[in-house]
């Protein structure tokens, strides 16, 4: 099995999502110890966001791409490739002003290429990346599951990861990490809780 494990909370070892999502990986790995892990911190490593040189780049012939122009393309083919080829993929997605970082979003922006991971026909949109399990681990300052304040977070990403075909979506979530040093420590404790039984039976 081939595990995707993305990062993308700009806090370094502060995050309570890095943490959380490296909880995952390491309770995967001891339930498949033959999984092979693909780590991108999209954090340090950003990927650029999506611009008209990307556009300008897809659609011109290798061979006739300049420097900046071949950076991106390669860009994009590697990131695509990289989520194609896994079949499961575990999100490290904190809240950051009520929405996905754009860290996550730019990583989104590669992976829904028309064609690739969906397409459009008579009958509406159709998602060709599914068969992929994906865990996301969801953290946040305040409390927002089920709240129209949650839409551009967890609502967010469940919706796109449908659109492009993955329904089997866990979510781990930790809110009110701002509440206060005990409301943060339950969180995170229940939140380890959950890693531990979604795996249990693994």
């Amino acid at each position: 099995m081939k595990l995707l494990h993305l990062d993308s909370s700009i806090l370094g070892d502060a995050s309570a999502s890095r943490q959380l999502s490296r909880s995952v990986v390491e309770a995967w790995q001891a339930a498949e110890p033959a999984a092979q892990v693909t780590y991108r911190d999209l954090a340090s490593d950003a990927l650029s966001h999506l611009s008209a040189l990307s556009l300008v780049a897809g659609g011109t012939p290798a061979e006739l791409r300049d420097a900046a122009q071949k950076y991106e393309a390669e860009l994009g083919e590697t990131t695509l490739s990289e989520f194609l080829a896994a079949d499961a993929i575990v999100i490290g997605a904190p809240m950051y002003n009520f929405a996905v970082p754009t860290q996550l979003k730019a990583w989104i922006d590669r992976i829904a290429v028309a064609g690739k991971t969906f397409t459009y026909t008579e009958a509406g949109p159709k998602g060709l990346a599914g068969g992929k399990k994906v865990v996301v681990v969801s953290t946040a300052g305040g409390v927002h599951n089920g709240q129209p304040s949650g839409s551009a977070h967890e609502d967010y990403l469940c919706f796109v990861l449908g659109f492009l075909g993955i329904t089997d979506i866990e979510i781990i979530r930790a809110q009110g990490l701002a509440y206060g040093e005990e409301p943060r420590a339950n969180a995170i404790s229940a939140a380890q809780e959950q890693i531990g039984e979604l795996f249990a039976t693994a």
